[in-house]
């Protein structure tokens, strides 16, 4: 019998259309919008199923959509299928925002819990730094410690002194996400392409997210967090910070504080949840990209996305 990791996406997943046939097909998807949508006093489903794609990808709607998607796929596992995460995951993770859906779907939050901090988080973290005055770039073919290299030597500003640039993402198979000043990331992208990098670009992003001109978000979190704490999981949580083990509240609570401003290291992840005894990893919401990202990392592993009616009834079958 294969054993589970459930790993839930995060920002750049979002897509028009999400959710739509769940909500169509299932009760039990509605259920969640709905309670999603009532919770914010907005018509996220709406705009999750119809568009427009601008208005989705803002950061305060795109987060606690994905997450709405994830556990919406969850519930109707549950319930057509018999599936708990208990029973069928021994770990649990997610990339960024989609940690706050990992742990909602471990009974960390409930669900309105998670979708307001999730909007929050969205809104706190596009606040946090001037629109257009921080960047992001995807460095293809590089290693974490090659693309801190790059970040150390181009966070000396031409003019004196060190603009913010740190390594954002590690995601494994060779793509490191820079992320910082407009500027600084900029340079990022000048010197990858002279160390060997294959390939360099700038990301569609409204924010620098996961470097240090986040703490303002990161501060925003904590009394958050304070306010609305984790309980303990039902499954451990391999946490973006450590790429280790977390299931005690207070932990978890603080390493969600310093992932807003830290790496998040989801090839440590994937390569702890292998060590942990997983063998197939199965993503829970919108897109495919960590099962993509996980079948570079861990090619012996087997991957599955579940996003769809067709792909939940493809993966109870497998059980």
């Amino acid at each position: 019998m294969a054993v589970h990791a459930f790993v839930f996406p995060g920002q750049g997943s979002q897509a028009v259309g999400m959710g739509r046939d769940l909500a169509l097909a299932f009760p039990a998807a509605r259920e969640v919008f709905e309670e999603v949508d009532e919770t914010l006093r907005q018509k996220l489903s709406t705009l999750m199923f119809e568009g427009p794609a601008d208005d989705l990808t803002l950061t305060g709607n795109a987060q606690p959509a994905l997450m709405a998607h994830s556990l919406a796929v969850l519930r109707v596992m549950e319930r057509e299928g018999g599936v708990r995460l208990a029973d069928r995951a021994i770990v649990v993770a997610g990339h960024s925002l989609g940690e706050y859906a990992a742990l909602a779907a471990a009974g960390a939050f409930t669900l309105g819990d998670a979708a307001r901090l999730l909007r929050r988080r969205g809104e706190a973290m596009q606040r946090a730094v001037p629109a257009g005055a921080g960047a992001m770039a995807a460095l293809l073919g590089a290693d974490l410690p090659l693309a801190a290299a790059i970040c150390e030597t181009a966070a000396e500003a031409p003019e004196g002194g060190r603009e913010v640039i740190d390594p954002a993402n590690d995601n494994g198979g060779g793509q490191v996400v820079v992320s910082g000043t407009r500027a600084a990331v900029e340079r990022a992208i000048e010197i990858a392409r002279t160390r060997g990098v294959r390939r360099a670009m700038l990301l569609p992003v409204s924010a620098p997210f996961h470097c240090r001109l986040m703490a303002p978000a990161a501060e925003d979190m904590a009394a958050a967090l304070g306010e609305t704490p984790p309980a303990a999981p039902v499954v451990p949580l391999v946490a973006n910070v450590t790429a280790a083990k977390a299931t005690d509240p207070a932990e978890i609570a603080r390493l969600l504080v310093e992932q807003v401003t830290r790496t998040v290291r989801w090839r440590e992840s994937v390569e702890t949840m292998v060590a942990l005894g997983a063998d197939s990893f199965v993503e829970i919401g919108s897109g495919k990209v960590l099962t993509g990202l996980a079948r570079r990392i861990a090619p012996d592993v087997s991957a599955i996305a579940v996003g769809t009616p067709a792909d939940i009834e493809a993966f109870l079958k497998t059980l």
